[in-house]
């Protein structure tokens, strides 16, 4: 579709940015907080960009009221923030850490008072190590009771005042990467078990926003979905029904779980007959539908291209963590699919294509399918960002944005409801295994992997380009 005009953004849209507790917070010790896998993972040699941990990440445990002074400089409508499991429950369960509640309960307070809009994550990764210790994490059934009584505390304490709620960030990335890949933790190569991990999540999803009708019945709550579209590399119908396959095992497969509480078909039948399917047991799908959400959270950076791989074509390839652009290798699923470099597609220097169309394809391919209201949860450039003379010139990261914005202005125009567009992030954070030399934010924050640095705060010209789209609703990009 090509619009005459485009429609404006709602009176009530959410601009927005957000964080994860690891990346941001540090203080990975303090007031009670106990160990979580990514504590004890960044610590095997070799796992992270030169070592690099989130102890300190940038402070923001200790920095908060400063940064929120800044979100409220650029004149942000919502901030989304995860909580860290181990700061409320360090064991994961059991006694409440009262220190840890009340950290956040003073970062709500101050979000509010500036009149910024809250969007509580429950889980972004960090899991208490003492789960994984006592009996696998997310690879018993136990996880399911553990992270619902988790869920119910935040409900009963932030649910007055917080009104949007994210359920699981990512739960594609942290299952695959932990389970499939081994780059996160806990750092396992096991198809099997893959899914079966994958089942368990989804199950803790259900039954966290089954629970949360009781406790916030006047808000919303929703999973954020990493989503990268699938595109055929050619004309060729082997290549469009590899991208077909690629859309039911990397995308429906958590989509259709979360909004109808069931498996694609024909995604199922395919690992039955490689025996890859969980095991389910009574009342796992009729738990699985109690669980539908408010909106679908999608955190979006990139569509993927594939053509036909044959039975005995390449399988797993090489991540680009490093930022040295064109490292990463191709890879694929026999018999399934393989990625292909995109050649209409720029790429970032961590490889990633940079495709605003794919956005606008996006927010209505789960329009279409689902009918649920979007939040974009996640949108943004990583890169290296440099400090010359106390100034942080990044257009690149304004030509990205301004050209995704549009992207969702022309979704809107098609009719898709988008509720916000949070950006990723807002101040430089740890990038999980790429330390700190990829960059995201609209504050520049000096810390580095070597040396002493002062975590000093530097808005960069972002910082400003944003201020203005979010004074214009989006009508000065």
């Amino acid at each position: 579709m090509i619009h005459e005009r485009l429609k404006p953004f709602p009176h009530e849209f959410l601009w927005g940015s957000a964080s994860a507790a690891y990346q941001v917070e540090g203080a990975w010790d303090e007031d009670g907080k106990g160990p979580s896998n990514w504590d004890q993972f960044v610590r095997i040699p070799g796992k992270t960009f030169k070592g690099t941990t989130g102890d300190i990440a940038v402070d923001h445990y200790h920095r908060y009221k400063e940064d929120v002074r800044l979100m409220a400089e650029m004149g942000l409508k919502a901030y989304r923030f995860s909580v860290a499991w181990t700061r409320i429950y360090p064991q994961g369960k059991g006694d409440i850490n009262e220190k840890g509640l009340y950290f956040y309960s003073n970062l709500i307070d101050e979000l509010i008072k500036n009149k910024i809009e809250p969007i509580l994550t429950l889980y972004h990764w960090d899991l208490p190590q003492a789960l994984q210790d006592e009996y696998g994490g997310w690879e018993s059934r136990e996880i399911i009771q553990d992270f619902t009584n988790y869920a119910i505390t935040l409900f009963e304490h932030f649910g007055d005042r917080v009104k949007y709620w994210v359920s699981l960030n990512e739960q594609n990335i942290f299952t695959s990467f932990g389970y499939r890949t081994a780059l996160h933790p806990p750092g396992v190569k096991n198809e099997k078990l893959f899914y079966q991990v994958n089942h368990h999540a989804n199950l803790a999803n259900a039954s966290a926003i089954k629970e949360f009708r009781k406790y916030v019945p006047n808000g919303k709550i929703g999973p954020s979905f990493a989503y990268s579209p699938s595109y055929p590399a050619s004309s060729k119908p082997d290549d469009i029904l590899s991208a077909e396959n690629a859309e039911e095992l990397n995308a429906h497969w958590w989509m259709d779980v979360y909004a109808w509480g069931t498996y694609p078909q024909v995604a199922w039948k395919y690992l039955e007959e490689k025996g890859l399917t969980p095991s389910v047991e009574d009342g796992d799908f009729e738990l699985l539908k109690d669980g539908k959400p408010d909106f679908m959270g999608v955190n979006y950076y990139q569509t993927t291209t594939f053509e036909q791989n044959p039975l005995d074509g390449i399988a797993e390839g090489k991540l680009n963590t490093t930022g040295k652009k064109g490292s990463s290798q191709d890879t694929g699923v026999p018999g399934l699919f393989k990625t292909v470099k995109n050649a209409h597609l720029e790429r970032t220097n961590w490889d990633w294509n940079i495709d605003p169309t794919g956005l606008r394809i996006a927010l209505r391919r789960i329009a279409n399918r689902y009918k649920l209201p979007i939040l974009i949860s996640e949108n943004g450039l990583g890169e290296y960002d440099k400090l010359e003379e106390g100034l942080v010139k990044d257009d690149y990261r304004i030509n990205y944005l301004q050209v995704h914005i549009k992207a969702v202005q022309e979704a809107i125009s098609d009719g898709v409801n988008v509720l916000g567009y949070c950006t990723w992030s807002f101040t430089d954070l740890l990038s999980w295994l790429n330390g700190f030399q990829k960059r995201y934010g609209f504050v520049y924050v000096n810390q580095h992997e070597e040396g002493e640095h002062d975590l000093r705060r530097i808005k960069k010209d972002s910082f400003f380009w944003y201020k203005e789209v979010i004074e214009t609703n989006g009508r000065k990009l």
